[in-house]
């Protein structure tokens, strides 16, 4: 599992496109873009529909719609909302669930959930490679799983609480129920807690992959001010959460901008010290990336051979 990640414009597409086709040599590949910009598919010169392209027998490719995705996550999450709590419509306040789709955070639960699903459902490939939105939201929705369990461990230790008190009134005034829920007070009949549980055993188990050997967060940048700065946030972000950044890509060097590379590179190792460096050289010759040109004639090794 590979996420490409990197500033806007620095060429993480191409890098993770590249990848792609070098690792579809050795086993079976799937491509996704979580980046709303979509490149990989002018990148192919192919269309995406949201659904599985088969490039070749072995590389596959899949572009999210992160705005579809957001609305089928929300649907799911009101869904869930107002069965749990049906009795709040007396109130009128299942009303208010249509504003949720502005709250903070509800695209980056997207995102993680079809991370989460891809890596669960696609188990046939050898290789997933995720082409990741800009720095900002990539550092948010890869801090997801550790926030989430640990408001989850507090929603858990509440719930525990209001079935407590639940259960003693039960036992002060007999059996307690309403049209809408028959209340349960052994913990493993509360489908409350048992949804809580899951979802934090899905946090766990998508940390714990993130934080594996198996996982390689890829940092593509440019040899300028500006992304060096965006990128050495990333590699800050990524040390404090604890995720393996395995490989630095200094992307479009040229004849002009050398110096400015090497003190980029400098600068970049300096944080990420044990962080493999490649540099990629800019072909100006070549044009635009549209329809795969300039990606066929990529010839050096993106990643490493022992990937």
């Amino acid at each position: 599992m590979l996420f490409f990640t990197g500033k806007g414009g620095v060429g993480k597409s191409t890098m993770a496109a590249a990848s792609a086709r070098q690792l579809s040599r050795k086993g079976r590949v799937l491509i996704v873009s979580l980046d709303p910009a979509h490149n990989l598919g002018d990148i192919f010169g192919v269309v995406n529909k949201g659904k599985k392209d088969k490039l070749t027998d072995s590389l596959f490719l899949l572009e999210v719609d992160l705005h579809k995705l957001s609305r089928e996550y929300l649907h799911k999450e009101i869904n869930v909302l107002t069965s749990t709590y049906s009795y709040l419509k007396t109130f009128n306040l299942d009303s208010y669930f249509s504003t949720l789709k502005y709250s903070p955070g509800i695209e980056e639960y997207a995102l993680l959930s079809s991370i989460a699903a891809t890596i669960g459902k696609e188990t046939s490939f050898d290789y997933i490679l995720f082409d990741t939105p800009p720095t900002g939201l990539t550092l948010r929705f890869l801090a997801l799983p550790q926030v989430s369990m640990t408001w989850i461990d507090r929603l858990i230790a509440i719930r525990r609480q209001i079935l407590e008190k639940r259960h003693t009134i039960h036992r002060i005034k007999g059996s307690l129920s309403s049209e809408e829920t028959v209340l349960a007070y052994e913990e493993k009949d509360d489908e409350i807690l048992n949804r809580l549980w899951t979802l934090k055993q899905t946090y766990q188990d998508l940390d714990t992959s993130l934080r594996s050997d198996n996982c390689h967060v890829v940092l593509v940048f440019n040899p300028d001010v500006l992304s060096r700065k965006e990128s050495e946030r990333l590699v800050t972000g990524l040390r404090e959460l604890g995720l393996p950044l395995r490989l630095l890509i200094d992307n479009k060097v040229d004849a002009e901008n050398l110096d400015q590379a090497a003190a980029v590179e400098e600068k970049m190792l300096a944080l990420a010290p044990d962080v493999e460096l490649k540099r990629i050289q800019l072909r100006k010759e070549l044009g635009g990336w549209g329809n795969g040109g300039r990606l066929d004639d990529i010839q050096e090794q993106i990643l490493p051979e022992s990937w």
